[in-house]
């Protein structure tokens, strides 16, 4: 099953989101590896290679878990970033945000997201997200 690990890298400023997925995880059972960066510059940071030495979030099978509304660096200003590098541009991204205007739906489609999700206000929905999402990648054929 080590196979199917995906290294995932949660781009989120919001601590209580941050714990929320942390907490979802555990109560489902997702044993991926999580990372965590705060803003997009620091994403990025930890997606590329630097002075030698590999990215703190390994090459092979990465996925994104996007937040739009971050300072620094915003969501769709990482995800211009990201699509712009030829390194880091297959690299599979699940938008997660609060944000339900059309422009910022458009806007990450346009940007090649794998798919746009609301925040669910509720912890138990939360959950089923987090679970959903789980089945859905562990399914997918990625390199």
């Amino acid at each position: 099953m080590a196979e199917r690990v995906m290294n995932i890298l949660l781009v989120e400023d919001d601590e209580v989101d941050i714990m929320n997925v942390k907490r979802a995880f555990k109560k489902v059972n997702i044993i991926n590896p999580l990372y965590v960066a705060t803003n997009g510059i620091e994403a990025l940071a930890m997606l590329r290679s630097s002075n030698g030495k590999p990215p703190e979030v390994p090459n092979d099978r990465r996925l994104i878990l996007l937040d739009l509304n971050m300072p620094k660096m915003g969501g769709i200003e990482f995800l211009q970033e990201l699509r712009a590098d030829p390194q880091l541009r297959p690299t599979p991204v699940v938008v997660m945000t609060t944000s339900n205007q059309d422009k910022d739906r458009v806007e990450a489609y346009n940007l090649n997201v794998a798919g746009y999700l609301l925040k669910p206000v509720t912890f138990n929905n939360f959950l089923e997200l987090m679970a959903t999402l789980n089945k859905y990648w562990t399914l997918c054929e990625m390199p």
